[in-house]
């Protein structure tokens, strides 16, 4: 990395003057920081909501994992969602429905989010969510496997857009069925796939599962050759920490 001729002048901080004080100058930010920036970004660009704040509520309160997306990744889903002009929306992984109320905003009101979770008590917090933000209309719940749900749908209706965000360990499958099931020039999301540096940093044998099965997920992509997606990383950082998500397009 070679540091700028001329860094720009920050509040603060001095201009580092070599590549080794520009390097620490960069250096990752701690969990504390990431998360006081999440925060301040969030005052300004997300203001308060009662039905996102009490799905997150209700989610807890029912003895849910807490690994929902952050405020500040969800309305980056639903803007993303208006910004192509998605209708149809397939989500694997519903959760407490968190994620889901962002998908459905995003999209118009003869508009759809089918959304996959094995679940059935986490399915009832979700739908209780859902129901709470008034949009139950435009969310269709499939209970069951996701892998066996996927095989069981047609491309008669493609969907514009997927969001995964589920156990990690089936990622690579996940990814394989929903290439199927969304339209040329869809989008394909997929969480977690940076686990913290993990995935980069832990050696090859390792046997940590959901590490290699996000390194499967990246060589098939790199073994499909652009022929199916093209893709890309988005590094987030934030009150999850130090994560990723996973952007492909359908060719």
């Amino acid at each position: 990395m070679q540091a700028p001729s001329n860094p720009p002048s920050t509040d603060g901080w001095k201009n580092p003057s070599s590549v080794d004080e520009w390097i620490q100058w960069m250096k990752p930010p701690s969990l504390d920081e990431m998360m006081k920036a999440d925060e301040y970004f969030s005052q300004h660009l997300l203001p308060p909501d009662p039905a996102l704040e009490s799905a997150l509520e209700n989610s807890k309160q029912s003895g849910l994992p807490m690994i929902a997306v952050s405020p500040v990744q969800g309305k980056f889903l639903m803007l993303l969602l208006k910004s192509i002009g998605a209708k149809r929306v397939l989500e694997v992984g519903l959760l407490g429905g968190y994620s889901t109320i962002w998908l459905a905003r995003g999209i118009p009101d003869d508009g759809k989010v089918v959304t996959l979770e094995l679940n059935e008590e986490f399915a009832q917090v979700a739908k209780q969510n859902i129901a709470n933000a008034g949009l139950s209309s435009k969310v269709e719940i499939k209970l069951g496997a996701a892998a066996d749900t996927l095989k069981s749908l047609d491309t008669s209706e493609p969907f514009d857009f997927v969001f995964i965000d589920a156990d990690l360990e089936s990622t690579a499958t996940y990814f394989a069925e929903t290439k199927r099931l969304v339209r040329k020039g869809g989008v394909i999301i997929i969480d977690n796939v940076n686990l913290l540096s993990r995935v980069s940093s832990l050696p090859a044998d390792t046997d940590d599962s959901m590490v290699k099965a996000i390194r499967k997920l990246l060589e098939d992509i790199k073994d499909d050759g652009g022929k199916e997606v093209d893709a890309t990383v988005l590094g987030l950082t934030g009150v999850k920490g130090f994560d990723g998500m996973l952007y492909a397009v359908k060719l």
